[in-house]
């Protein structure tokens, strides 16, 4: 048998043969194939299906320098293109891989340049049973047209707005993608408006809102599938008389439309959401809002954006951004052993949500230690006060510089706290009560109290210098502080101009925000009231008088609130609206624990200060502003409030309790939640104080309080009529006088005394207006008794 074995492979060989081999060397084999079939299919697999032709080696380098810069990209069928077109790069390299890149619908990518090469087609949507509504949208179109007409400069970049019944059009044309241009050679930007009024029976307004929902949900779709659009804006029309307030059904469809085309459009809510009564007031509402409309129209069309928005600005959700984002509700939060433990965790963390001024809540940033590590007894406070021993020639040598140049740290810590800085040394910023107030629910304790309009008013400062350095103010380390002014002083009317800009700049980023309401945005674009209390000593800037002027001539009132460190100022002072002293003390050393003064005679200029105010009396409504820290001014200090208030004879004192802001400078100097005063001991302190006064024989009564801001109001009988308490303001009357009879003229606080102060303002009744909605921190409706 071994005869018939063959060795030599070039001959015949048997099936046995190869059986024979494959038995012997099969696991060689079979790790040979699988390794070239898995390297086979590895380099089949990422092969694309284009590729860069090799250049041939034998082309000339000259022609490869006259290549373009960039690889040139062949289909696999046109491997008959002229090499000469290919980079010298890929003879060495060889191939190249392209990646594909998903390619977006023209409709939603964000539009660089509007420049006339594209137009806003303005979309008018209605829905009616009983063709009331679609007069209303027709002549709204009209007047329209005519108004973006009007502007020369801008009626090139708008078609003629379209009118489309709801009950007529194919919702899948318009609320799933943004519609197509008829016309493909000019680019168009879609804008919509939604007239909406309510129905309580079955109508298309039902069917519009289960598309719109149905569309969002729908897994195959886009969430925000009308992102591509320009904006929107929703108006309702409702009947009070069927449904008197919003929670018992008024324009709830319209709310109901705005909530889900924020969602679809990706918060491109233009303008606040607008509502009028079609018996009422529905002629007036629907102007402003055609107002604000077309101001928006025209920005959008210009700059292809519909403006700066806060943090927030548009969510589509109903719930309440400010409390999300940190910022209190100015109720005193009395939960420690909560804050201390995030403050522990978040004790190395940065953070940018800083808390508005006066009604504060929410915590400031903070980069030093931890109020745990704080040890000793409360810091002595620096003495900055100069003297006359100083070097008079490196006085005069000293360069004068700005309080807070645009490259310092100052600067920038206070514009990320959303201060705008206005020249070097003044401020302005929107308070948390303004934006509370645009929403509906609620305005700050000065509404109750006299009448202020909290989205009417403007928060400013012209001085960001201080000379105290208070346990409980919330800047600590942000702004300069001083005895003298030692600056560069800018003038009046710069910082006035500068400040209304900077305010309505503000108001501005508001109109996205949900729940914003049309008519309130609307009166906010008109300041009426400035509270000079940001931060800082507004009556240390030099051309302090000069300010209020220009704040009066276009009838805006004044509230100043000073710190009773700076008598020959306040001595100077003329006409006020309203005129306030920070008293936070009661006696020199405890004046001296809590607002840790820089002057040396702190307490001589305090006194001083109150005898200024009461002469003053008979000329400007004075206040004191007593601010409650428990553990350091409330025990054992009623008599020696009492003793203060006889000697100033103010015609208000405001107490109030602190909010902690949380801060380890406040920690530092001994201030945590345990200071912080519930409402219930701040009521206890003002009745004990009121009965002091009047044990005294001094004519005070309880007139008014805000539970929500913790704040109660002690009123002169001066401002008591037949029984009732007088403590708001008649502005109205107050310009008047000025203009009769100057700053310095003869007239007193009762001649501009106002209304009586509404019941449910007055001392008992809690202080929240009932036409408000007051809400808690997410947003869910508090039931006020």
């Amino acid at each position: 048998m071994a005869s018939n074995l063959t060795t030599d492979w070039g001959g015949s060989q048997s099936p046995g043969d190869f059986l024979e081999f494959w038995h012997t060397h099969r696991e060689v084999i079979l790790v040979v194939v699988i390794c070239f079939s898995s390297t086979a299919w590895i380099l089949y697999s990422t092969l694309p299906t284009r590729r860069v032709i090799k250049q041939p080696p034998t082309h000339s380098v000259a022609t490869a320098k006259l290549a373009p810069t960039k690889p040139v990209v062949l289909n696999t069928e046109n491997l008959e293109a002229p090499v000469e077109a290919l980079p010298q790069d890929a003879v060495a390299h060889g191939p190249r891989r392209i990646k594909g890149e998903l390619r977006k619908p023209e409709a939603t990518r964000k539009v660089s340049s509007f420049e006339g090469s594209r137009r806003t087609q303005v979309l008018i949507f209605y829905s009616s049973l009983t063709t009331t509504t679609e007069k209303i949208a027709n002549d709204f179109a009209r007047n329209l047209s005519a108004s973006l007409e009007g502007d020369a400069e801008r009626k090139d970049l708008f078609c003629d707005p379209s009118v489309l019944d709801l009950a007529q059009i194919d919702y899948d044309e318009y609320f799933i993608n943004p519609p197509k241009p008829v016309d493909s050679t000019t680019p168009v930007e879609y804008f919509y408006l939604l007239l909406i009024p309510s129905y309580n029976i079955d109508t298309i307004n039902d069917n519009l809102l289960e598309h719109l929902q149905e569309t969002h949900h729908d897994f195959r779709i886009d969430t925000a599938p009308l992102s591509g659009l320009l904006g929107y804006s929703v108006f309702g029309l409702g009947d009070r008389e069927g449904w008197p307030t919003e929670e018992e059904g008024f324009c709830f469809q319209a709310k109901e439309v705005d909530r889900w085309m924020a969602k679809l459009t990706g918060r491109k809510r233009a303008y606040p959401l607008g509502m009028g009564d079609k018996k009422q007031d529905l002629k007036n509402r629907l102007g402003e809002w055609a107002e604000g409309m077309t101001d928006v129209l025209k920005l959008a069309a210009t700059t292809g954006s519909l403006g700066e928005g806060v943090p927030g600005s548009g969510d589509a959700d109903e719930s309440d951004f400010e409390y999300a984002s940190g910022e209190d509700d100015d109720e005193v939060v009395v939960e420690e052993s909560a804050t201390l433990k995030k403050k522990k965790k978040n004790n190395n963390k940065k953070t940018t949500n800083i808390d508005d001024v006066e009604d504060l809540g929410r915590i400031m940033k903070s980069n030093q230690a931890s109020p745990n590590d704080s040890k000793g007894p409360t810091p002595i406070a620096i003495d900055f006060t100069t003297y006359k021993k100083s070097n008079a020639k490196k006085a005069v040598a000293q360069t004068v510089k700005e309080m807070v140049p645009k490259s310092s740290p100052t600067y920038t810590s206070l514009t990320k706290q959303g201060y705008s800085i206005v020249g070097s040394h003044s401020g302005v910023k929107i308070c948390r009560w303004t934006k509370s107030a645009l929403r509906g629910r609620g305005s700050c304790y000065k509404y109750s109290f006299y009448g202020i309009a909290s989205h009417q008013c403007m928060e400013t400062t012209p001085s960001l210098s201080c000379s105290n350095k208070c346990v409980f103010c919330w800047r600590h380390g942000t702004n300069p502080v001083g005895t003298t002014w030692r600056w560069v002083v800018d003038p009046p009317e710069m910082i006035f101009e500068g400040v209304k800009a900077g305010h309505y700049q503000k108001i501005k980023m508001m109109r996205g925000v949900p729940g914003v309401r049309a008519e309130r945005f609307a009166e906010a674009m008109r300041i009426r009231h400035c509270a000079l209390s940001l931060v800082g000593e507004p009556i240390f800037y030099p051309h302090i008088n000069e300010f209020l002027g220009m704040l009066h001539a276009e009838r805006i009132s004044s509230f100043l609130v000073c710190n009773a460190q700076h008598p020959d100022q306040l001595a100077a002072l003329k006409a006020v609206t309203q005129l306030y002293v920070s008293i936070d003390a009661s006696n020199k050393e405890s004046l001296r624990k809590i607002d840790r003064p820089l002057h040396r005679d702190f307490w001589e200029r305090f006194q001083r200060c109150l005898d200024i105010l009461r002469e003053k009396r008979f000329k400007h409504r004075t206040v004191f502003r007593l601010t409650l820290v428990k553990g350091f001014n409330i025990e054992d200090e009623v008599e020696g409030y009492a003793d203060l208030v006889e000697r100033g004879l103010p015609c208000f004192v405001e107490i109030k309790g602190v909010t902690y802001c949380g801060t380890s400078t406040s920690a530092g100097a001994g201030l945590s939640m345990a200071n912080v005063p519930f409402y219930a001991e701040v009521t206890e302190f003002v009745t004990a104080l009121n009965k002091k006064l009047n044990e005294r024989g001094l004519d005070y009564g309880l007139a008014a309080e805000h539970a929500h801001s913790c704040c109660v109001l002690i009123a002169s009988g001066r401002f008591r009529v037949d029984g009732k308490w007088h403590t708001r303001i008649d502005y109205t009357r107050f310009f008047e006088l000025l203009e009769e009879r100057g700053a310095d003229g003869d007239w007193k606080p009762e001649d501009y005394m106002g209304p009586e102060t509404p019941e449910w303002a007055t001392w008992g009744k809690g202080g929240f207006d009932p036409r408000d909605e007051r809400v808690d921190r997410k947003g869910r409706k508090i039931e006020v008794s």
